[in-house]
């Protein structure tokens, strides 16, 4: 993967981004920037949860798509997209701009609801708000299927990270990505 290409992860809360995208980040020398962190600050708030509570969905995914652009705006990063990041006004036809223009890659850290009620279950997720009045663990599948098929028309690198450990995720995102 080119120096200057933006690698962007996309998937569920829990598939990964986050850990995986720091991690590369390092091994490449790039910056990092987690669009969960960057959008409750470009909103003044001090987390996505009460981003959403103070902005509501709508407030939240217009600061998501504004964080997503000013991401942009720094070539060769790795960017870790908020789970309905690409559901924002706007974001798909962002992402789709960046890989039409050759700026960026597109990695969908796929898991399947299992993975990622189990691996919800096990970290805290008190900054995540409830996206549909359920709980957070208890909406993992509606949101899946919703976002599925989305995450995958957007990805140009699909990995499945089901069984794998964080290592061996890894191995397998620098093999998608070309490192």
């Amino acid at each position: 993967m080119a120096a200057e290409l933006t690698l962007i992860l996309i998937g569920m809360r829990g598939s990964g981004k986050t850990t995986l995208g720091r991690a590369i980040a390092i091994e490449t020398a790039r910056d990092f920037v987690d669009l969960d962190e960057l959008t409750p600050r470009m909103l003044s708030r001090t987390s996505v949860a009460e981003a959403w509570e103070k902005d509501g969905e709508e407030g939240f995914r217009r600061g998501e798509t504004l964080a997503l652009a000013k991401a942009l705006a720094t070539p060769g990063a790795v960017l870790s997209l908020g789970g309905g990041t690409p559901t924002a006004p706007g974001a798909k036809e962002m992402l789709i701009e960046q890989q039409r223009a050759a700026r960026a890659i597109v990695v969908y850290l796929r898991a399947s609801a299992e993975t990622l009620r189990k691996r919800l279950s096990g970290a805290d997720n008190t900054g995540r708000p409830s996206l549909t009045g359920s709980g957070v663990l208890d909406e993992v599948e509606g949101i899946l299927a919703r976002r599925d098929p989305l995450y995958l028309a957007l990805a140009d690198e699909v990995v499945e990270v089901d069984g794998l450990s964080q290592s061996e995720a890894l191995v397998m995102l620098r093999t998608a990505i070309g490192q």
